[in-house]
């Protein structure tokens, strides 16, 4: 657990912020200047707060009220910047043996696994000038994450990076908390659409991969009491993936659609039923221990008397698996 109520005023800019999330993959998430940055230097112990306390795992990090301030070498956080941090006369490998050396903790694993599980056994010669910066580091957070069970503390501002790794999402806007909780929830939490746009608004539903097509590799996955089909070349039967459903691209009918292109069908129960302004409704849907949200007219939802209790089919014109709890590409779904 992660557990988090501290303030720090810089210039201006002034944080005030408190939560408690399980230490798996936490992502911070706002716009640019929210805060993120300096929470994550905070945690880190390379920024001080002004007053609160900071605990991870049960260990008190930082408390005011009792003089605790851990330096931030005994911490056993790592950081990993924006920008190189690397001793550019060093190798990638004198980085990293500069970096084992320091560590007061029993290592969790060898010198070589971190080299296999990173993929460095080409880099380890070069030095930092030598190296791209433009590789893609999401599959690694993901293997850090999966196979070693190391947390994450991720800080973003693309909803897309959030979704493939967090487990446990912290909305942050000008220096406050405005919402906290599982991706799901999250997904569904009013205070997301200030911060990523109409468009973006759809409902996180975690799921598993229960067959797989031989002939057409499309992969059949369970979501609530229903089932879609998803294209996915890596996907195995028993991996559990994760598909945000924007409420832009679901269809509400009342009866068994029949004659349609659209393959993916999902049964639920209206959950709520609410304006959204420019003539169109937000309906909310349970397809059973999972909810996704639907953008209709209101017209769309007189006619067809939609209110808490309607029976209704959804239909899923289109979506993409956006992240997955194990690593592995993308998929679109199938429609």
């Amino acid at each position: 657990m992660l557990a988090i109520d501290v303030k720090k005023r810089q210039g201006a800019f002034a944080l005030d912020v408190a939560f408690a999330a399980p230490s798996a993959a936490v992502a911070l998430f706002g716009r640019s200047g929210c805060g993120k940055t300096t929470l994550v230097n905070l945690v880190s112990g390379l920024l001080a707060p002004d007053s609160g306390r900071i605990e991870l795992d049960r260990e008190v990090l930082f408390d005011s009220a009792r003089g605790i301030d851990v330096a931030p070498e005994r911490r056993r956080v790592g950081y990993v910047f924006q920008d190189p941090r690397l001793f550019p006369h060093y190798s990638v490998r004198g980085n990293l043996e500069y970096g084992a050396r320091r560590t007061r903790a029993q290592p969790r694993i060898d010198f070589d696994r971190v080299v296999e599980l990173l993929a460095l056994g080409a880099l380890l010669e070069r030095r930092p000038r030598e190296l791209s910066g433009g590789e893609e580091v999401l599959p690694y957070l993901e293997r850090l994450r999966d196979e070693l069970k190391i947390p994450l503390v991720y800080v973003s501002h693309q909803f897309e990076e959030v979704l493939r790794i967090a487990t446990f999402v912290v909305l942050m806007d000008r220096g406050r908390v405005v919402a906290q909780g599982d991706v799901a929830s999250i997904s569904l939490n009013p205070a997301l659409r200030e911060l990523i746009g109409d468009d973006a608004i759809g409902a996180v539903v975690d799921g598993r991969v229960v067959a797989i097509d031989a002939k057409t590799r499309f992969a059949e996955v369970a979501i609530g009491n229903g089932r879609v089909n998803i294209a996915g070349e890596a996907l195995a039967v028993g991996q559990p993936v994760r598909l945000q459903l924007l409420a832009r691209d679901l269809i509400l009918a009342l009866e068994v659609p029949r004659g349609l292109s659209v393959r993916n069908r999902l049964r639920g129960v209206v959950a709520s039923v609410a304006d959204d302004g420019h003539d169109a409704s937000l309906v909310r849907i349970d397809i059973g221990g999972a909810q996704v949200i639907a953008r209709i007219t209101v017209q769309a939802t007189e006619e067809l008397a939609l209110r808490e209790g309607t029976l209704v089919w959804v239909l899923v014109k289109s979506a993409m698996l956006r992240g997955h709890v194990f690593h592995g590409p993308a998929a679109a779904l199938d429609v």
